[in-house]
C-alpha cells in the first residue's frame, strides 16, 4: 500500500522592524538650560513606544522559535541513541548530508551515514534490510511495494535541463526535448540554435533522475545517449566543459557553470513547480522496509524530525520543495 509521508505546514517566520534611531540636534554654547531640559524629557517619552513594540516583537519571536522547537524535542527523546544508515539516489546526496549533520548535532547519541550509490541500489539494499533507509529520487515502482517497501515522500525536486553557458537557445519545447533525446534532432539549428551537433549526456541506467526524466517526456528506453554518466556531479561538469552539450540534473545542484533551459516557456524554479507549470518534477522518497512505524526509534525519529520546522527549513535550505 502506498504509504506518502505528509509534513507538517510550514509556520510563518516573524519579521521585527528595525529599531528606529533617535536623531539628534547639535546645540551651541548658546542654548538654554531650559531648552535642553525639555528635549531631554521628551526623548524617553517618544521612545519608549518603539522599544515596548520592539521588545514584544522579540518575545513574540523567541516564544514561536521556542514552541517549534520544543515541537520535536517533545517526539524525541534528548538521550536518543543508535544509527541510521541511508543509501541510493546520488541526486539526495546534498539532502542526505545536510539531514545526517544537523540530526547529529541535535541528538549526539546518533550516528546517521549515507552512501550514494543510485536509486535502483538503495531500493534493493533496503528490501534486503542492508541499510534502514533507501533514498530514491522517483516514485517507487508497484513491484518494489509490492515487495513490502513503503515510499515516503519527504521532498519535491525539479529537474532542470542544461547546457553549456555558450549556447544561444534560451528554451525547448517538450516534443523538442524528447526529439533530441531520441535522436531524431542531432544539431542546435534545428531547433533555433547554432549550426553545432548536440551532446546528449544522461545518467546511467538505475538512476532515479534518468527514470524520472524519460518517464515524463514518455521517452523510457528511447534515448540516443552520447555519455551515461553515474552521478548528478558529473553531468554537470561534462555539460560545462562540451561546446554544444546538453543534460539534465536536480534543480538544488545548480550553478552557473552551466545554462539552464526553459521547457515549453516555463523555468525550472521552485515556484513554477509548486505552481504546476513546470513539467520535469519528481518526488524524492526515503524508502523503508515497511511502514514507518515499524522502523526503530532512531529511524522513526528521523521521519519525526524531517516532518517538523526545523526539517521543513533543512528541506528548503538544499533548494527543494517541502511536502504539504
Amino acid at each position: 500500500m502506498k504509504k506518502k509521508f505528509a509534513a507538517i505546514a510550514a509556520a510563518a517566520a516573524l519579521a521585527i522592524t528595525a529599531l528606529a534611531g533617535c536623531g539628534s540636534t547639535n546645540t551651541t554654547a548658546e542654548s538654554s538650560a531650559p531648552a535642553e531640559t525639555a528635549v531631554s524629557e521628551a526623548a524617553p517619552s517618544e521612545a519608549a513606544p518603539v522599544e515596548t513594540a520592539s521588545s514584544e516583537a522579540a518575545s513574540t519571536e523567541a516564544a514561536a522559535t521556542e514552541e517549534a522547537s520544543g515541537e520535536v524535542a517533545a517526539e524525541i527523546p534528548a538521550d536518543l541513541s543508535g544509527t541510521v544508515t541511508m543509501a541510493g539516489s546520488t541526486s539526495m546526496e546534498k539532502l542526505a548530508n545536510a539531514l545526517a549533520e544537523s540530526f547529529m548535532a541535535a541528538y549526539p547519541g546518533v550516528t546517521v551515514t549515507a552512501e550514494f550509490t543510485g536509486s535502483g541500489a538503495g531500493v534493493e539494499a533496503v528490501t534486503a534490510g542492508s541499510v534502514d533507509i533507501g533514498n530514491a529520487s522517483r516514485n517507487l515502482t508497484d513491484e518494489e511495494k509490492a515487495n513490502g517497501v513503503a515510499e515516503n515522500i519527504v521532498a519535491i525536486d525539479g529537474i532542470a535541463v542544461i547546457a553549456d553557458t555558450a549556447n544561444e537557445v534560451a528554451g525547448l519545447t517538450a516534443d523538442q526535448l524528447a526529439s533530441i533525446y531520441k535522436g531524431e534532432v542531432s544539431n542546435w539549428s534545428e531547433v533555433g540554435g547554432a549550426d553545432q551537433p548536440i551532446v546528449v549526456v544522461g545518467r546511467e541506467a538505475g538512476s532515479g533522475t534518468r527514470s524520472a526524466f524519460e518517464e515524463l517526456l514518455a521517452i523510457e528506453d528511447q534515448c540516443a545517449y552520447a555519455n551515461e554518466l553515474d552521478s548528478t556531479g558529473a553531468v554537470m561538469a561534462k555539460v560545462a566543459s562540451t561546446p554544444g552539450a546538453i543534460g539534465y540534473v536536480s534543480l538544488d545542484v545548480l550553478d552557473d557553470t552551466v545554462k539552464t533551459l526553459a521547457v515549453d516557456e516555463v523555468e525550472p524554479t521552485v515556484e513554477n513547480i509548486k505552481g504546476g507549470s513546470y513539467a520535469l518534477s519528481r518526488p524524492f522518497v526515503m524508502a523503508t522496509n515497511g511502514e514507518i512505524s515499524e522502523q526503530n526509534e532512531a529511524v522513526q525519529a528521523i521521519f519525526t524530525y524531517l516532518a517538523s520546522e526545523e526539517g521543513k527549513a533543512l528541506v528548503e535550505g538544499v533548494g527543494l520543495i517541502t511536502v504539504d
